[in-house]
């Protein structure tokens, strides 16, 4: 069983990195297109994608950036963050079977408000970023660990609303 922790604002320093490694597969972004029902063919349909500027299917955007919001919530700073802010610039274009790297930066702490700014960046496995941005982020003040919630198989039903 997988077990969260975090690091508290006192435990954060300037410089301080964390990252993570995933690979992009053609079923993450179809659960992705049905749990937001962004239902675009440049991230579902072959020969429509084939034929625009991207020559392929491409993730969504917002798949790679979440990439950046699990790091947040999992790992670095961990359980009891508060998203506050986020700036992203979406660089490249990510392809199915892609390898990406999110990885986060301590670049600011505001010791008044107990905030800290992070530097993101998410690459490709050639090392060029895909997803380059900053997020602002309260810690935790308190450490704390956790099992991570076991999730049991389940099917994604597509709806539709006008």
């Amino acid at each position: 069983m997988t077990t969260f922790s975090n690091f508290t604002y006192e435990e954060l320093s300037i410089g301080q990195t964390a990252s993570m490694t995933r690979q992009v597969t053609a079923d993450d972004v179809k659960a992705f297109a049905l749990v937001t029902h962004d239902y675009n063919p440049a991230h579902l349909d072959n020969e429509y994608a084939e034929q625009s500027q991207f020559k392929g299917v491409i993730a969504h955007g917002m798949w790679t950036a979440g990439l950046l919001s699990a790091l947040i919530g999992t790992k670095f700073p961990g359980l009891g963050t508060i998203y506050l802010n986020q700036s992203l610039s979406f660089r490249r274009p990510v392809h199915i079977d892609d390898t990406l790297t999110a990885t986060l930066t301590v670049k600011s702490k505001d010791d008044s408000k107990k905030w800290v700014v992070l530097d993101c960046q998410v690459t490709n496995q050639e090392g060029k970023a895909v997803v380059t941005g900053e997020a602002q982020v309260i810690p935790p003040t308190e450490k704390s660990s956790r099992e991570a919630v076991k999730l049991d198989d389940f099917t994604l039903r597509q709806t539709f609303s006008e």
